[in-house]
């Protein structure tokens, strides 16, 4: 197949981002994801709209809308590598949609069932494997970690609220009887999760805490605000650097310590060690050897504090060799772990045991709705950050592919609590 001048996005860096300036060329791939493509959209509740005119899918006019702008470019990448050929059309401006988040709920409700039976056998042949440089060795997972949090504080601050808190919030309402949240609301809602979970850990005035995970330094300021001494580790430099100027202004440099340091690193006894979604960035490889720390650095009578996303388990095991999108992107060689995962890592490597479990992944959807609505209203001063166009789709494209996976339920947020002792 000759690439046509027609299929070259516009405005993209190719010096920035090859892969989306680049079209790929193999024909017979793209014949392949278009006859998959329209036999998947037949199934779902969505409109798809080709230039001439024709729809397809079984939504009809009441579905969201996903409009092919450039069908040839789009099927070519989904043929080179499927979903993350998918993002990339996306961000190449291939396709288009006003309703980025129902369109991708759609497909996240049926990802089990989208492909045939008979063709999931192929995965391991036909998707792409992770790169070795993305393995969350001590030797990677600096870099792994400031490819995402250390993009820029000020990019954060623009669609996070006043708490900087960069996981879900917890909402006063329970997520099916609330109205709509405004991110006025949000604050609170983040406030509300690190409180329920130092209640949790049962941190109080004079407990020794462990954070793994650093982020922009809430939930130490309210572990230290409760009058606990507060060891806090993370691998990012501008987000430590954040924290601790908030720490500073709270007037507690006295009880909250920030280090740049692994977590396999740490030293210590403490009565409380929490860790607020932290484990999906630690590789599948390493989970054992993360429980084992939290174990390890526990003293006796005292609790773990683990907030987790979650996805089914048979997802889990089926994809988590596979290179997807949100690897390439967002967040490389991570992977998001199931409840069942979890259980098992902490039984065979820890004295540790599960004594309570909270779900709330609703409010996560919630959550990151007022974050992409906030970020996409915000494009004048992402731009003035020095982030480009396709930066934008990229990052809109995450907010709401991550919001579109807790709306249909296939992901999850738990909040776990462990105590040692079987």
């Amino acid at each position: 197949m000759t690439v046509t001048e027609s299929l070259t996005p516009t405005r993209v860096d190719a010096a920035q981002w090859p892969a989306i300036a680049t079209v790929p060329t193999n024909a017979f791939r793209a014949r392949i994801a278009k006859g998959l493509f329209e036999r998947v959209v037949r199934k779902l509740a969505l409109h798809v709209l080709l230039p001439d005119g024709r729809v397809l899918g079984a939504g009809g006019l009441a579905g969201p809308v996903m409009r092919l702008r450039r069908p040839e470019a789009f099927y070519l990448r989904l043929g080179e590598s499927g979903l993350v050929g998918f993002g990339e059309a996306f961000m190449a401006g291939d396709w288009e949609t006003d309703d980025l988040a129902g369109v991708l709920e759609v497909f996240a409700a049926r990802v089990g069932d989208l492909i045939p039976p008979s063709l999931q056998r192929l995965r391991d042949v036909a998707l792409l494997r992770h790169p070795s440089s993305d393995s969350q060795s001590k030797a990677n997972q600096k870099r792994n970690i400031e490819r995402h949090y250390d993009l820029s504080n000020d990019l954060f601050q623009l669609f996070l609220d006043d708490t900087l808190t960069y996981s879900s919030a917890l909402f006063d309402i329970p997520a099916a009887a609330r109205p709509t949240a405004s991110f006025g609301d949000l604050a609170d809602a983040s406030r509300r999760k690190v409180d329920r979970l130092l209640d949790a850990a049962c941190v109080t005035k004079g407990s020794r805490v462990l954070e793994i995970g650093t982020g922009w330094g809430e939930l130490a300021l309210r572990a230290a605000g409760r009058g606990a001494i507060v060891h806090s580790v993370t691998l990012s430099v501008e987000q430590r650097e954040l924290a601790l100027e908030r720490v500073r202004a709270a007037g507690l440099e006295d009880l909250v310590t920030i280090d740049i340091c692994d977590y396999r690193d740490v030293q210590g006894s403490y009565d409380a060690v929490v860790s607020v979604e932290m484990i999906e960035a630690v590789g599948y490889k390493y989970w054992p050897e993360y429980f084992e720390v939290l174990d390890r650095h526990l003293a006796p009578g005292g609790k773990v504090g683990l907030q987790a996303i979650t996805m089914p388990h048979d997802r889990m095991v089926a994809s988590r060799d596979t290179f997807t999108w949100i690897h390439k992107y967002i967040f490389p060689g991570g992977l998001i772990p199931s409840v069942t995962a979890i259980e098992q890592a902490v039984f065979a490597n820890t004295s540790l045991r599960i004594t309570d479990r909270f779900a709330f992944g609703q409010h996560y959807a919630e959550t990151l709705r007022l974050w992409r609505e906030k970020f996409e209203g915000e494009s004048a001063a992402v731009t003035a950050l020095g982030f480009d166009e396709t930066f934008r789709k990229m990052w809109s494209l995450y907010l709401a592919y991550s919001e579109a996976g807790f709306a249909s339920g296939y992901l999850d947020v738990y909040q776990f609590v462990f105590e040692k002792g079987r």
